[in-house]
């Protein structure tokens, strides 16, 4: 996927002003209208204009694409947004004012299409009684631990809200929250934060905030819906002879019964020891045979005699040779 620049699209500098990108934007869209414009290729350069006004006309989605173009280097090939590049944004609606989305790149649908994380829609947002127009609900994407998800936590979160300054230009707005984190969640679930988004006009009530969860990467344990999976290393005797082994999950301790032949790669299943959710995720554990770095003279003695006895074992025969 190419990265594309928004700004050299409309020809303009990082540093301009709404009016200066709404400018560039009707100028560029007049000379490239399909109905009118005799140039080369008008319709694809008027859609790709088109979609880099939708996110700069934006406040919201301008900062947050601001913030992904920090970590990208001009010349790099194969663009992927890192799973955490939209953290802590706060996005209102999540609409588009510009057209259908499905017209835009996939570049632009990894980051604010309608399968992108987060773009959650109320249709209570907006709600007008007379004078009262409820407050639009905002949306984000959180990351939290995965302990948290086993036993449940408050948790300390700083959202970025958008807002203009007297510049012109977007400015980042920290918002921190007191955010109770129910045991149970996986990753896409969220957080209804009741009365905590845009305030309402009149008496109106304040719209939601809903916070989308996903988990920060962790160093030994791998995340599938509520199941969750580790990769154990075990001795080659552990695998030859069996062992119960100790071994460590999110909730604590338990014993692992290894049975005797087990080769790397065997993966064991540990039933509801996976996220504690209604229906219990499992926990997998995939052994892994490992020798030690370094060797001592007898080990090395006792290798060979090992050698020797099993000589007419042979892993690879099913492999021709």
């Amino acid at each position: 996927m190419e990265y594309k620049d928004y700004y050299q699209i409309l020809g303009v500098e990082k540093s301009a002003t709404q009016d200066e990108i709404k400018r560039a934007y009707r100028k560029l869209a007049r000379k490239y209208h399909p109905d009118i414009s005799s140039e080369t290729e008008a319709e694809a350069h008027f859609k790709e204009v088109g979609e880099a006004y939708e996110v700069l006309k934006d406040p919201e989605k301008r900062v947050a694409y601001d913030q992904l173009g920090k970590n990208w280097k001009t010349g790099q090939s194969g663009f992927q947004p890192p799973p955490d590049w939209n953290e802590g944004f706060e996005f209102h609606g999540g609409g588009f004012t510009g057209g259908d989305s499905a017209d835009f790149s996939d570049f632009f649908e990894s980051l604010f299409g309608q399968r992108a994380a987060g773009a959650h829609r109320s249709s209570r947002a907006g709600q007008q009684r007379g004078f009262q127009v409820r407050g639009q609900d905002s949306h984000a994407r959180v990351f939290i631990e995965l302990e948290d998800a086993y036993h449940g936590a408050t948790r300390v979160l700083t959202l970025q809200s958008t807002e203009l300054g007297a510049d012109g230009r977007p400015h980042i707005r920290p918002r921190t929250l007191n955010v109770k984190i129910p045991k149970g969640l996986k990753e896409g679930q969220t957080i209804r934060l009741q009365g905590q988004g845009s305030p309402g006009y009149g008496d109106a009530k304040a719209g939601d905030l809903y916070l989308e969860i996903g988990f920060n990467p962790h160093s030994l344990y791998k995340v599938n819906g509520h199941d969750v999976s580790l990769e154990l290393p075990i001795t080659p005797w552990e695998a030859a002879l069996g062992a119960t082994i100790q071994v460590p999950t999110p909730s604590g301790k338990v014993e692992l019964k290894v049975p005797p032949g087990s080769s790397s790669g065997k993966r064991m299943r540990l039933k509801g020891r996976g996220i504690p959710a209604p229906t219990r995720g499992d926990f997998y554990v995939t052994l892994e045979v490992v020798l030690a770095q370094k060797q001592s003279e007898k080990e090395k003695s006792l290798y060979q005699a090992l050698q020797q006895e099993a000589v007419h074992f042979n892993p690879r025969a099913n492999l021709g040779v």
